[in-house]
């Protein structure tokens, strides 16, 4: 199987440019909410240029062998969601946009809170059939890079980053 290897360089060049079409579209964000694990660093990256509070929340779709489950769940929530998320303008942030039910959960989850709205953005979006919905209420879905339907390579899942690097590298 073919796979994407990313540096940690790719991928702040690829935020760094997700931001500045963040700030093209007009959308000002209250707060950044991460879906973790995989939306941890990308979320905190972005925050580097749109200076904006982080909330995590923790959403799992795939067991510890890579498989997904039948259905995505919450194993970690925003505290106080109404008084933190109530009322305010939302960016959501993932890694990447793969078969879409991750996203689209989150989402729906959120909007039961009211917020004033929600936009999306993705590090990396898979160009492919997606199981999952955009609700219609989501303002703004970025992706940073459109990517063909591949494993995805993290420098932050990586056990040997020198390798990760290596591996980037020669796949240019």
């Amino acid at each position: 199987m073919e796979k994407y290897w990313f540096t940690y360089e790719d991928i702040h060049s690829t935020i760094r440019d997700l931001a500045e079409r963040i700030r093209q579209s007009g959308y000002d964000a209250d707060a950044i909410v991460a879906i973790g694990s995989g939306g941890f660093i990308p979320a905190r990256i972005l925050r580097t240029y749109i200076k904006k509070p982080i909330f995590a929340v923790g959403i799992a779709y795939y067991d510890d062998e890579n498989k997904p489950t039948d259905t995505p769940h919450k194993v970690q929530w925003v505290d106080e969601v109404e008084r933190k998320l109530t009322g305010k303008r939302i960016l959501l942030v993932d890694e990447v946009d793969d078969s879409r039910t991750t996203l689209e959960y989150c989402i729906r989850e959120l909007l039961t809170h009211k917020p004033a709205s929600v936009a999306v953005a993705v590090l990396h979006n898979k160009d492919k059939e997606k199981r999952g919905v955009i609700p219609p209420e989501v303002k703004l879905y970025l992706a940073g890079r459109e990517l063909e339907d591949r494993w995805i390579c993290y420098p932050w899942d990586a056990l040997d980053i020198e390798e990760q690097n290596r591996q980037a590298h020669a796949a240019r």
